[in-house]
């Protein structure tokens, strides 16, 4: 990846089950179409993508067609050639998958989902600017809890607890090499382990749980290993917007997602 190189990002708008609760609640027909102060969750990520300097192609996976055709912007959007579409798969790693092994081995690669429904392009273009510097193979976007639990107190998250302090995912990972897309295949092991953070860990091996329930794992000591175990270099970023931490897994996160982009907006 040569220095300022634009991103491909990849948007994963499958939903994971069906009858999802949040597009239940909504009464949208999928969980990337509910809506956020009155915008669809997936073109809030699209329209933070559109604004990013740092993203120059998009590319959706998922919904289903006959959903894209039914919405009259996304229906557009897909039309006029201004995003990709992918049908999504069984989970989100195959998914991400398929699409990123239809794209160029040079292409770096930012992978983001439909409901980071506070997604905005300063938090796009400093995280592509800071995984370009990393010049890691993989970077994945990670929130101070924090920061996330001073600015939110009520908002649920998992957390990983470190030695150096407690992290949260933002959902934003970055393909900088082709090497790195291996880490999809692992991911496809873990997928099902996000809410689980012992048993995520033990992937490392058991040492490594038990310095971690004991407290003693650092951040940084958990990349080495992983990084070592995968033979690709992996880093994160730590990214100063504890908006960035809050995916719309439940209805208790909308209701929040709703709350602050109403704030925002008055």
């Amino acid at each position: 990846m040569s220095i300022g190189q634009p991103f491909t990002a990849i948007v994963l708008a499958g939903d994971r089950a069906p009858d999802d609760p949040v597009a239940r609640m909504a009464e949208v027909s999928c969980k990337a179409l509910v809506p956020v102060n009155g915008i669809p969750m997936v073109l809030r990520v699209l329209g933070a993508l559109a604004d990013a300097q740092a993203i120059d192609r998009r590319i959706l996976c998922g919904p289903e067609w006959r959903t894209v055709e039914a919405n009259d912007e996304l229906r557009r959007l897909v039309g006029s050639g201004a995003i990709g579409w992918h049908e999504a798969h069984a989970t989100p790693s195959v998914s991400a998958y398929t699409v990123i092994r239809s794209l160029p081995e040079d292409a770096p690669i930012l992978l983001v989902t439909a409901d980071h429904a506070l997604l905005h392009a300063q938090v796009i273009d400093y995280f592509c600017a800071a995984a370009r510097a990393s010049r890691a193979d993989v970077v994945v976007g990670l929130a101070a809890y924090d920061l996330v639990a001073h600015a939110y107190p009520t908002m649920r998250r998992t957390v990983l607890r470190f030695r150096d302090g407690g992290v949260c995912g933002c959902n934003l990972y970055a393909f900088s090499t082709a090497r790195g897309r291996a880490l999809i295949q692992f991911w496809s092991h873990v997928e099902g382990l996000r809410k689980r953070p012992v048993r995520l860990i033990s992937m490392l091996g058991w040492v490594t749980v038990v310095r971690f329930l004991c407290g003693r794992l650092s951040l940084r000591q958990a990349l080495a290993r992983l990084s070592q175990r995968l033979n690709l270099s992996i880093d994160v970023i730590m990214l100063p917007f504890p908006e960035a931490a809050l995916d719309v897994d439940t209805v208790s996160d909308w209701e929040l997602a709703q709350a602050i982009a109403g704030a925002k907006k008055s």
